[in-house]
């Protein structure tokens, strides 16, 4: 594992505890950071995340992340020993959404040629 993917995995991994545990806003309960994609100089990093809907919807989620921007990242590099910390961006990450519609997709193609899968 590379440097990059080492401070990648950290920043998923304190960017998701700063969730759970210092911030307060409704907005943001139930979300799920997915991964981090710093940059090679550190400046910047693209945090992706998926939530479930049900609760908030995807523009609340964003406004919530766009006025925290700042504290995350105050408790971010509070946290990581860093030379600079990294500009957040975050970005829905519909690969679960889409992995969730191939499924289903399949279970519809299954159900209706069964012939084709005898030991399904």
């Amino acid at each position: 594992m590379g440097r990059i993917d080492r401070v990648n995995e950290q920043v998923k991994r304190e960017i998701s505890l700063i969730l759970q545990r210092e911030l307060q806003d409704p907005r943001l309960e139930f979300v799920t950071i997915t991964s981090a994609d710093v940059s090679a100089d550190l400046r910047n990093a693209k945090i992706y995340y998926s939530a479930i809907f049900n609760m908030r919807s995807l523009e609340d989620i964003q406004n919530g992340f766009n006025s925290a921007r700042g504290m995350i990242r105050k408790l971010l590099g509070q946290r990581m020993q860093m030379r600079y910390t990294p500009e957040l961006i975050f970005e829905f990450d519909s690969s679960i959404e889409h992995s969730a519609r191939i499924d289903e997709v399949l279970k519809e193609i299954h159900e209706e040629h069964p012939e084709n899968y005898p030991d399904a």
